[in-house]
């Protein structure tokens, strides 16, 4: 291996497996979670420690050398007494552990990832804190987010059919230590890895791919619930309805909310209702207007929807000319039922918002989720039900925006880091799509973690048996 990295909050490895596919080892991971350590475990062949404020502070420094430190980090909020910035005032929050482990081993690129909204205006301060903190370190790195999400990847640099909208910081070291503070460097260009890529042109029967078979334990999982057939037929049928009603016409992108369908002339909008809202309203009463016949037919044999919960009496159609809710994807979202086409998926979430697909009538499964996060065919959840499997891959990183994100990096800092550099080489010369190498990726048969997860040990055990919080020497 070329160059080492550690791997903080790792949950199953997303960042592992993009390191390791750009020529990197793994000398550190962290994950307090029991049963993310154990899958982690599995399929890395590498015992996550537990708890990192406790291997990582001011007295106590467990974390071994390393050249990048690579992490998707909790944000917390930071103290804002006084006009005081930087490390000092990120105490008491898991950034501030980050903080100590750059500021006591100096990896050569530090690589971090989090929510969008750790740049928006919620998140004003703590955004400053985390730049300036790592500028007074002596680091480069931009205060503007880098936002990439693997759906705007092409598919031969590793992308997938995912809106995954995530922030990555990266930051390279100067040298400079405590002189950056205002240096404003350019964000690692990754329009390479855009180009010649047009989203629509996604296909999730191809590129996910759609499992075309599945075991029968499996499809069990998967399969949709009567009641949820029942929405799903019921809103097709008024689909057909409107369609008929209006060749070659589509339904209209806003909220069809079947509870507020009354005719304009009747439509009374309380005081004090959002103007988002009131927008709604009048255009679902102009709707109910010029459709009233085909919609109180609709409703009529539904019993009003009376049996349907609120959310379920709600449609948003974003599938264009899509003809049935079966050519489309959907999600039961608090907000209503969303179609749209079969394309890209939305983030993966938690399990009662896992796309469905609407023509196999199904919920993707989590296989299918598993390459939606960039992750090899041979990748292994045990025994562990579905629904901590989904909640793994939704708290999970892509490994392809990773992948990609750290070779723009090398890219724009390549003063810093020498053109000849082992860690430059191996990250440049990797290939184009990280599944190239993950595909025959093998954990060496003498592992530990193998050994100990090969033993049939539970997420408990698994702690207890595995020096989960192990000191590193």
């Amino acid at each position: 291996m070329s160059f080492r990295f550690i791997d903080l909050f790792a949950g199953i490895g997303g960042f592992h497996g993009a390191l390791s596919a750009l020529g990197g080892e793994c000398v550190y991971a962290s994950e307090i979670d029991r049963a993310a350590a154990r899958i982690y475990a599995r399929n890395w062949g590498f015992i996550p420690d537990g708890d990192i404020t406790l291997s990582a502070n001011e007295t106590t420094m467990n974390v071994p050398e390393h050249d990048v430190l690579v992490g998707g980090f909790p944000c917390q909020p930071f103290s804002k007494s006084g006009k005081q910035k930087g490390m000092d005032e990120a105490r008491g929050t898991l950034f501030w552990n980050i903080a100590k482990i750059i500021e006591v081993r100096q990896p050569r690129i530090v690589l971090l990832e989090n929510v969008r909204n750790i740049s928006g205006p919620r998140h004003v301060h703590e955004w400053e804190v985390i730049i300036e903190t790592l500028r007074l370190l002596g680091y480069r790195v931009s205060s503007k987010p880098l936002v990439v999400s693997p759906h705007r990847i092409h598919p031969n640099f590793g992308g997938r059919p995912q809106v995954r909208e995530r922030v990555f910081i990266a930051a390279t070291r100067t040298g400079e230590l405590g002189n950056l503070i205002g240096k404003e460097p350019a964000l690692p260009n990754i329009e390479k890895f855009h180009q010649n890529w047009n989203i629509q042109s996604w296909s999730l029967e191809k590129d996910l791919p759609i499992d075309s078979k599945m075991t029968p334990a499996n499809k069990k999982l998967v399969t949709l619930a009567e009641t949820e057939k029942l929405w799903i037929e019921a809103w097709d049928e008024f689909v057909q309805l409107f369609k008929a009603a209006h060749p070659g016409q589509n339904l209209p992108g806003f909220p069809l909310w079947a509870d507020e369908w009354v005719a304009s002339g009747d439509l009374k909008i309380p005081n004090g209702t959002p103007a988002w809202k009131a927008n709604f309203l009048r255009k679902n009463a102009e709707f109910y207007t010029e459709n009233k016949k085909i919609i109180s037919k609709w409703k009529k044999k539904y019993s009003n929807l009376e049996e349907f919960p609120p959310s379920r009496r709600k449609l948003e159609w974003q599938a264009q000319d899509a003809k049935s809710l079966h050519e489309t994807v959907m999600h039961f979202r608090p907000s209503g039922i969303r179609a749209k086409k079969a394309t890209y998926v939305p983030a993966l979430v938690a399990i009662t918002q896992t796309t469905i697909l609407g023509k196999q009538a199904r919920r993707i499964s989590t296989r299918e989720g598993a390459r939606l996060q960039g992750l090899p065919e041979w990748f292994d959840f045990l025994d562990q039900p579905q629904s901590t499997t989904f909640k793994q891959l939704g708290n999970g990183v892509n490994i392809g925006a990773v992948y990609n994100v750290m070779k723009a990096l090398v890219m724009r800092d390549l003063d810093l880091l020498g053109s000849n550099s082992g860690l430059v080489k191996s990250i440049l010369g990797a290939p184009n799509d990280p599944s190239e190498y993950l595909s025959s990726y093998q954990i060496p048969t003498n592992s530990m973690a193998r050994k100990v997860v090969q033993a049939g040990v539970g997420p408990r055990e698994f702690e207890k048996n595995s020096k989960f919080h192990r000191v590193v020497k």
